[in-house]
């Protein structure tokens, strides 16, 4: 007989989606971190740090707030 799942297994599905997700807020933490401490902005830095919005805050500073990237656009 086996033994009882409690629920506390993950089916493969849901894993691939963990993992996904996962890496992909790394990716986007990890380059938004990046810039900000490039860009020596501190309270971005920080904001960026504790906020977890699965990339969306990471991108709006990637691609709208950061000095950097505006400084290529001129």
């Amino acid at each position: 007989m086996k033994p009882h799942a409690h629920g506390n297994e993950l089916s493969v599905g849901t894993r691939w989606l963990l993992g996904a997700v996962v890496t992909w807020t790394l990716a986007w933490k990890g380059a938004s971190l990046w810039r900000a401490a490039k860009d020596d902005s501190k309270p971005w830095f920080v904001t960026l740090l504790v906020a977890n919005t699965l990339g969306i805050l990471d991108a709006i500073y990637l691609f709208g707030v950061s000095p950097s990237r505006r400084a290529k656009n001129r």
